[in-house]
Order: structure tokens, then sequence, then C-alpha cells
């Protein structure tokens, strides 16, 4: 007698239509942007824009950012979002504590994403973990949604980028206040010691989210099954979670190896804010921030010669052509005005949190904590705080429907 089976058939999203202008417009951007900086700056530079498109296509197609993980750990306590970033920060952290332990790789520097420990990376996380819950997405998730067509999120970067510059005439004063200094956990215990204390503080808040989410459901929530047949999810999406998250930190120690220093996002917003703000008559030159060497070199400097704005560039354009090549960029621009109030205090909080906390969920988080800096520590347990917050808030501004 032959067994039957009775299990269900997979259910898979139709066939994806590619949007086929911006596909166009977009690949052509991709195209002709690597080969314009290739020939302004270097080949490097250029590198590194295509390093920013493959961050931005996995982003999206990965629906990868810390906002959503952690909202939904907050209050679904299902924590398989943030057990991607905690595994997407561990396999990082393996090659690129070393490497910035090594000090130079072929001739090239290998600097860490490291700041002070300190009040400023307290208050300035607290805040944007506070943001990020208001404005709808992180420093990447800002980005990638931004090429994915979203038009809530271009206000939020809008007044991320007015948040960064404010920041930048504070940074000083806010320097004066309480710190230890930079603490380098590779430098203090060195590289062995530094990756098992890494990976097992990561591990453990993996843990903790396992236990609550089986303490709450009973169960721990799988890694759903790919959405399309076959391998075509790979070119349309979405992507599984650890999937995105592998991909996200092999791309995070290629851009340590070709640029120098890590992942970064936000400081291009402040020196995009700051050579607006030069266009307009602001004299932003003379602020203090501005006067420091290789702030000064910047803003003298084209915003193309700038590896973090190159990279930002490029994160915009893959992650729009992903969306083209998925049949899901959709432009929308009819916003309630509770979202769009909400879309600018959040970026207001997340462009100035970040500039006084040297980084946001990815240059002070994810590379941070990734390279060894203590401080990388520090801004996690901050933001996340300050999310609790952030998520308290969103019913004032109509986000998930008014309190009554």
């Amino acid at each position: 007698m032959t067994d039957i089976s009775t299990a269900a058939p997979p259910t898979y999203l139709p066939p994806a239509i590619a949007d086929r202008a911006p596909l166009l417009v977009t690949a052509a951007f991709l195209v002709l942007g690597f080969f314009a900086i290739t020939w302004l700056v270097d080949l490097r530079q250029g590198g590194l824009f295509l390093i920013g498109g493959a961050l931005g296509a996995t982003l999206y197609h990965g629906s990868f950012g810390f906002t959503g993980g952690w909202k939904r750990m907050v209050v679904d306590k299902r924590g398989r979002g943030m057990r991607a970033q905690m595994l997407t920060i561990g396999v990082a952290a393996l090659a690129m504590i070393p490497l910035v332990a090594a000090g130079t790789i072929g001739g090239q520097s290998m600097v860490a994403a490291a700041g002070p420990v300190g009040v400023s990376v307290l208050l300035g996380a607290a805040m944007f973990g506070l943001g990020m819950q208001l404005g709808g997405g992180c420093g990447s998730g800002t980005l990638f949604t931004v090429g994915g067509g979203s038009a809530r999120m271009l206000v939020t970067l809008a007044f991320f980028i007015i948040g960064a510059l404010v920041g930048t005439a504070h940074l000083p004063f806010w320097l004066l206040q309480p710190n230890i200094g930079i603490i380098s956990i590779g430098a203090e215990l060195g590289v062995g010691f530094a990756i098992a204390v890494t990976i097992a503080g990561l591990a453990l808040v993996a843990l903790v989210t396992a236990l609550i989410e089986k303490r709450v459901h009973g169960n721990i929530e799988p890694e759903p099954a790919p959405a399309r047949p076959g391998w075509s999810w790979i070119l349309r999406g979405p992507w599984p979670l650890v999937g995105a998250g592998l991909m996200l930190a092999l791309l995070n120690v290629a851009t340590l190896l070709l640029a120098g220093h890590p992942w970064s996002i936000t400081y291009g917003f402040g020196l995009w804010g700051a050579k607006i703000a030069q266009a307009v008559g602001i004299d932003v030159a003379s602020w203090e921030f501005w006067t420091w060497p290789a702030q000064a070199q910047a803003l003298n400097s084209s915003v193309l010669a700038d590896t973090v704005s190159v990279m930002d560039f490029g994160l915009v354009l893959g992650a729009a052509l992903a969306a083209a090549v998925a049949g899901k960029f959709a432009p929308k621009a009819k916003l309630p005005l509770g979202s769009l109030l909400a879309a600018a205090v959040g970026g207001l909080l997340m462009g100035y949190g970040a500039r006084l906390s040297f980084g946001c969920n990815i240059g002070a988080l994810f590379s941070g904590i990734a390279t060894g800096s203590l401080h990388g520590w520090l801004w996690f347990a901050a933001a996340f705080v300050g999310s609790f917050g952030g998520i308290a808030l969103r019913p004032l501004f109509g986000l998930d429907g008014f309190k009554k």
C-alpha cells in the first residue's frame, strides 16, 4: 500500500513583473556612477560605490532593518529579527577584530568604528532609538526604503540631515561631558579573548530573545521557506533574514578592506547638510567641528571623495534596482499629517543622536561591536531603551492607531 502525503503544497508569491522604467534608470545610474566616480576619484571609490549598491539590494530583499526587529521583540515578543542581527554582527566580528588588530593589510590602514564611552554616546543613542521608531527606519533602513520609493522616508531623510548638521554644531560641547575615552576590547584583552567575549555577548542577547519568545508563545518562530519557487527568490526576493545578514557581514568586511574603515551611514548626512548650508550662505566652515583637519578636508572636497557618501548613494540606487526587479518600486505621496510629523521628529532625533553617539545602528552598533569597540555595546543598550519610548509614542502620531 502506498502512503499518500496530505501536506499542503507550498504557497508561492505570484510571478514578479519587473518595473522596467525604474529598472533601466537605476541600472544606468549605477553603471554611469561607477565609471564617473572611478574617473573623477579612483577605482577604490568606484568599488565602494558598487559595494554600497550591493548593500542596498541586500537590505531591500531581506527587509533587514533594526527598527522593525526591535519593535517586534518589544511588542510581539518575537525575536527572529534580533537574532539575525546578532548573527550578522558576530560573523563580521570574526574577521574584523583580527583585521583591525593587524593595523594594516596590504598597505591599507585598518581603523575600528570607535567612539568614547560616555555621556555623549549614552544620550545620543537613546535619542536615536526613540527617533527611529517614530521615523520608521534606522540609518540604513531610511536609505533602502527611500530607494524603494517611500515618500515618507524622504521626509525622514531630510530631517535626518538637518539633525545631523545641528549635531555637528553641538558635538564639541558634548565631547567635554564625562567619558572614559575610547576602549578597544581587542587592545585590552587580545584578539582571541575579544572575539570570544563579543560572540558570547551576542549569543547571550540572542538567547534572551529566544527564552522570552518561548515563554510567551510556547515556540520559537522558524525561518520561513522561500516565497518564490526554485532560485528565483535570489533575484526577486524576499530573502531569508539569516541569508541577508550573512551577506551584510561579508560586505562590511569588504568595506573595511577597501576603505580602511567599516561600513558607516550617517557621517555622510552631516556632510551633505553642511554643504547645503554653505551653499545658502551659512558659514559652517567656522564651526569648531568643521575646523578639525579631517572634517575641513571633507567640507572643502567633492562629496564624491567621501567614502561614506558614495556608499550611501550606491545603497539608495541598489535598493531601487532591487525594488524594480521585484516589481515593487511604488512611490507613495499621500501621507497623513501625523505620519509626516512623526517622520520629521524622528529624523531630527536620529540625525542629532547619531552625531552625538558617533554613528547609528550601522556605524556604532554593527561596525562598532564587530571591530571591538566598547562604545558599540553602550550604544546598543541605550538605543534599545530609547526605542521603548519611541514605540510608546507611535500611537500619538497615529502610526499604530490613535490612542483613545
